[in-house]
Order: C-alpha cells, then sequence, then structure tokens
C-alpha cells in the first residue's frame, strides 16, 4: 500500500482512503452491514488507514456503523475522518452538541482529521459569524481533534479566501481530469502547494461518471493498457499530483474495493504518455457536451423558477459520460418539478444576459425532449 506524508503534521495515511458514503444497500435503502463490514476488513487488513465518513451520510447511518466496525482494531491503527454539517448549525451550541454527539456515535474520544463540511461563501459566512473556528481550535488543544481543515464546493475566489484565512492542517476538494477549470481546480490545487496546505481528494471518478466512460471515449486507454480499469486511469492522475496526500473513494462493491487496492498497493504515478492520453480522453469527453454553458448564472433567477444551469449541466452530463440512470436521477428526482426544461415560457430574459450568447429557449426544448426520451 502507498502512504504520502502530510509533511506539516508528522503523519503518513494510506494514499487511498476509504470513502463511508457508498456503501451497498438492502433493498429498504438501509446500509448492508454484513457486505460493508467485509469491505472496510479487506481495505483495513490490505493497509488502507484513512477512513472518511459525516454526519449526514446514508441518512445520518454511516458514522454509527464505522464506529461499530473500527471498535475491532486499535485505535491508533487507522485515522479516522468525519465533517461538521455546518448547513445545519444555527448557534454555537449546535455546533458544540453536534460534535460531541459525532464522537458518541463513532465511540472515540478524538476525531483525527475533522472538517466543516461543503463549505461554499455562504456557509463559510455562517462559520465566521458563529465563531466555530475558535470553538474547534479549543476542541483542538483538548486533544478531541487532531487535525483540522475543510472540504469545498463553489468557486475558485471563494476557495481563495476560505484557503489564506488561516493556516489549516489540510483541506479537501473535488478534483479529476475533467473537472480542473470549476470549482477549486488546478488554480485551487497549485494555491494549497503554494500555501503547503495538504489536500485529501473527493470525486476522482466524478461519482462514478470516469468508470463507465463510453468505449469511444476509452478507447486510448484500453489500447495502451488493455488490464487496467477505467477508473484507476482517474485515481492515478490525481494521486499522481504530490500534494495529493489521500484519494477518496466512495466504494459500493467488493469489486471496486479490490480493483482500487490493486492500483495502489502498488501505485505507481502517471508517465509523460500516460499523461497526454488523460489528456486527450479529458478533451474527448468534454467535446460531446450539447452546449457552452459555465454554469456561471448570469441567467438566473429565472422569472419562471427554472434552473437553467442545472438543466444544462444533467443534459450536458448525459452526453458526456452516457450515465442514463444517473441523468434521470438528477433530472426526475433531484430537480425540482417546477425547475425543470419544460417550465420553460420563451420569454428570453435569460438569453439578454448570456455572456456565452447561447440560444437558451431553444436549448431548454432540447434537454425536454431529451430527458422525455430516457
Amino acid at each position: 500500500m502507498e502512504y504520502r506524508k502530510f509533511e506539516n503534521l508528522g503523519v503518513s495515511p494510506s494514499l487511498l482512503g476509504f470513502g463511508c458514503m457508498r456503501f451497498p444497500q438492502t433493498a429498504d435503502g438501509n446500509i448492508d452491514e454484513a457486505e460493508a463490514e467485509s469491505m472496510l476488513d479487506r481495505a483495513l487488513k490490505a493497509g488502507v488507514t484513512y477512513i472518511d465518513t459525516a454526519y449526514p451520510y446514508h441518512n445520518g447511518d454511516s458514522e454509527p456503523f464505522v464506529g461499530r466496525v473500527l471498535k475491532k482494531y486499535d485505535r491508533k491503527s487507522f485515522y479516522l475522518a468525519t465533517k461538521l454539517p455546518v448547513w445545519n448549525v444555527k448557534t454555537l451550541d449546535d455546533a458544540k452538541r453536534i460534535f460531541q454527539e459525532q464522537l458518541d456515535r463513532l465511540e472515540v474520544d478524538y476525531v483525527d482529521f475533522y472538517l466543516l463540511h461543503c463549505l461554499d461563501k455562504e456557509k463559510w459566512q455562517n462559520v465566521l459569524d458563529l465563531g466555530i473556528i475558535p470553538y474547534m481550535e479549543e476542541m483542538k488543544k483538548e486533544g478531541k481533534i487532531k487535525f483540522f481543515g475543510f472540504s469545498f464546493h463553489d468557486d475558485f475566489e471563494t476557495f481563495k479566501t476560505i484557503a489564506t484565512y488561516r493556516k489549516w492542517d489540510f483541506c479537501q476538494i473535488q478534483y479529476n481530469y475533467v473537472d480542473t477549470d470549476i470549482q477549486a481546480g488546478d488554480k485551487g490545487y497549485e494555491l494549497t502547494e503554494e500555501l503547503g496546505i495538504p489536500l485529501v481528494i473527493m470525486e476522482p471518478v466524478k461519482g462514478g461518471s470516469l468508470a463507465t466512460l463510453p468505449d469511444a471515449v476509452t478507447e486510448p486507454f484500453k489500447d495502451y493498457k488493455p488490464n487496467a480499469s477505467i477508473s484507476s486511469w482517474a485515481l492515478r492522475w490525481v494521486a499522481s499530483k504530490p500534494n495529493v496526500k489521500v484519494v477518496l473513494s466512495g466504494m459500493t462493491t467488493m469489486k471496486q474495493v479490490e480493483d482500487n487496492l490493486n492500483t495502489f498497493e502498488n501505485f505507481t504515478p502517471l508517465n509523460l504518455k500516460e499523461k497526454e492520453i488523460v489528456a486527450d480522453v479529458a478533451s474527448a469527453i468534454k467535446q460531446r457536451t450539447k452546449n457552452g454553458c459555465t454554469g456561471c448564472a448570469y441567467c438566473m433567477p429565472c422569472p419562471f423558477g427554472v434552473n437553467i444551469p442545472q438543466n444544462f449541466r444533467i443534459w450536458n452530463d448525459l452526453s458526456m459520460y452516457e450515465n442514463k440512470e444517473q441523468a434521470k436521477r438528477a433530472y426526475f428526482n433531484d430537480l425540482a418539478e417546477d425547475a425543470r426544461a419544460d417550465q420553460c415560457q420563451k420569454c428570453g430574459k435569460c438569453e439578454e444576459v448570456c455572456p456565452q450568447a447561447m440560444s437558451i429557449r431553444d436549448d431548454l426544448e432540447r434537454v425536454k425532449e431529451t430527458m422525455e426520451k430516457l
């Protein structure tokens, strides 16, 4: 197993981290505890030492389950990460109550890596207003938190504001070979190197999308390395970055565990030719987009409630990755009915302000037609 040293912290967790938000589930939607425990056991015995969970994962069941499984192991044999659900924190007392609840659910006296969860501009302001950081620093002094950081989902400017606010022990960002110019992206990665903030990476396979690409797109991977899984290319791309210390993978099957262990037990960074191949595949994926929406949201709010950027994101992702089930979930389950493309009244106000000069009304009609055919 490959291990990476957090130079500023003096610890060396496994490069592969076990993300505990996508455990296998039973028919009624609960964690399949027998299978999930077998998967965790397999990973831990193979040398995985970084276990990442969070308060809301699996509707709150992830932390208690992980705590029960890890009781079998020496507390010093693994690093446990969990996160404060900032969106649930309305007062400082909420933060104190939730943190203690997490310790109780995990059945531990301390958390190794504790994060402010899913920060964006609004949540960050809430953190500052409520004085959450001084409280977490107090918990760190008491030994209940070993290392303090944050996870992030917003634009680069917001990331820069947060990253430069204080000396963070680490931070966690979404990063993969397609998402290099959204959220923190390449610029965020470079900033963490400058600031000396070690990185934990989430979504290295983009929620599974980079593991199930169309054959026409993945042909260069297969030609160069026929026996390597498609997902291993994505994992190796991000793990080849020197400031990446842990790569999280939310594993759902034992097959995924075995494939990831195979990638990291004898890890080799991408060579120059492999980097070129990944760049070509990333370009091929992006060329499959249906329109040039950048998600800037200048078109918002729509007078009729349509979430224009989200409709286009779902549509473009479907074209890029051909993941129909994921697209259906995103459109028909996650997107509110009154925010869907079919609610467009073709008033044209969005097109008057679109920096990309897109034919938004025509494209929303195409989104509607595409989704109705799924």
